[in-house]
Formats: C-alpha cells, structure tokens, sequence
C-alpha cells in the first residue's frame, strides 16, 4: 500500500469571499458577522503567512489539532468565544503579536468623562 504525500490546498480567502458576497442575502448575513469573520481572516492570513498548517500551530501551541479547527471556526459561529490567553498563544504559535483595538461605531458621538 503506497503512502502519499499529504499536499494542503491552498486556500485564497480574498477570493472566496469575494464570490461569496455577489451571492443574494450573504453581505447582509456577513455584515451580521463582520467583526468575528475579520479575526477569522487574521488568523488565517497569520498561519497562512507562517506556512504553518493547523498541525503546526496545534504542536506549537501543546493543543491538539481539533482545537485549532475549533477555534478557527468558532470565530464566524459565535458558538465558542476564544479567551484572549488562547488568541495570545495562537499568535505566539504563528510568529505574531496579538493587538487588540477598539474603536467608535460610524455615526456614533463618544461621551466625554
């Protein structure tokens, strides 16, 4: 019985949600999401930048690869918010540093104290 080689897909985000947003009701369902689908991409595009599989960063990280897999999809479900030390770990995996920002909502005037 041969062995093959396992050779990862490559998946271009950019691409896929772009054909994805011409589909009708998908832009107003994403907007819904945008936020968590924008940490999606950063973590995708920071592993993907790394060349790291979720293997790699599941080893990196002392995780098993199921629980990179969760977490990745996770941030589009809103099923299972990742605490801030699993987003550090999973930047520290992939070679990155974790900065988080808030910032005022569009056409919203912020109180002064």
């Amino acid at each position: 019985m041969s062995r093959d080689h396992y050779n990862p897909v490559p998946f271009d985000v950019e691409a896929t949600h772009r054909r994805w947003m011409k589909q009708p009701g998908f832009a107003e369902a994403y907007a819904a999401l945008e936020d968590e689908y924008a940490a999606l991409g950063e973590l995708l595009r920071a592993r993907q930048a790394a060349g790291m599989t979720q293997t790699d960063v599941a080893q990196s990280m002392g995780v098993a690869q199921s629980s990179v897999a969760r977490l990745e999809s996770s941030l589009g479900s809103r099923k299972h918010a990742p605490s801030v030390a699993t987003l550090r770990r999973y930047a520290d995996a992939v070679g990155c540093d974790l900065h988080l920002t808030l910032t005022p909502k569009h056409g919203r005037p912020r109180k002064r104290a």
